[in-house]
């Protein structure tokens, strides 16, 4: 099935509704400030205990400074991904896990060493670097092509895997655990994502941030309040368990 395209008009629509008013965009430019040094402060101190770590996580943080990831733009190769996959603009808006977080979800997930960490829509890596500290293999499938060039290289000293693609093609075949924020996506792109997920190998944990996975062979595990650098969400964990197929 081909998805559909979205219009220019629908991508124009999708940016107005996030416009605030002047007051009320102060007020959460000054609440993110906050929350980013405080998740900052707490990713400083975790990787005391993981310095291979540091250099890479010093280049996304390098890299959001010189090009913000928080500011979509309709480039030609931002609307040549969407066309490719059928997805809005609204669906790119940006946000990060913190190392604090990704870590409490993950251990409760049970990655560890042996455990491959597969993130979908992975940004610049972030999460994957709390994987990595847990001693797990770490790869991530980011759609813009940008935040992929600015950050692979850093990642890949340490042993991250950070490749430009369609999330909802990924290959999930190997991986002990998937996270994907879908905060934003759209019912259309869930639904690719959960056909994708059934390629896993049963017994795979699937973490999703804000809305669990609402489809058979899913089963819920538990769900964990955290803070991300827009606020809390919840992250719900979920072990596939597909059907047995029933004898003739």
């Amino acid at each position: 099935m081909t998805p559909s395209r979205p219009s220019q008009k629908e991508d124009e629509e999708d940016l107005a509704a996030f416009e605030l008013p002047f007051l009320q965009r102060l007020v959460v430019q000054l609440w993110a400030l906050v929350l980013g040094l405080v998740t900052r402060l707490t990713d400083g101190v975790l990787l005391l205990w993981r310095p291979g770590l540091v250099r890479p996580y010093l280049g996304i943080w390098l890299a959001e400074r010189l090009r913000s990831p928080y500011r979509a733009r309709r480039s030609f190769e931002v609307v040549r991904a969407l066309r490719a996959t059928g997805q809005r603009m609204r669906e790119l808006i940006y946000g990060e896990t913190p190392l604090l977080s990704a870590l409490w979800v993950f251990r409760r997930a049970g990655v560890g060493p042996g455990s491959r960490v597969v993130d979908l829509g992975a940004g610049r890596g972030r999460v994957l670097l709390a994987a990595r500290w847990l001693g797990a293999e770490a790869r991530g499938v980011e759609l813009l092509a940008e935040h992929v060039k600015s950050v692979a290289h850093g990642l890949a000293s340490a042993g991250i895997t950070l490749v430009e693609g369609d999330a909802a093609q990924a290959d999930l075949t190997d991986a002990t655990h998937v996270f994907t924020n879908w905060l934003a996506l759209t019912p259309e792109t869930k639904a690719r994502l959960v056909a994708r997920f059934r390629t896993c190998a049963p017994g795979t944990r699937l973490l999703t941030v804000m809305h669990p996975i609402e489809a058979d062979g899913f089963v819920r595990l538990s769900g964990h309040r955290v803070l991300f650098t827009w606020g809390v969400e919840r992250v719900w964990i979920h072990e596939y368990r597909p059907a047995s197929p029933t004898a003739d």
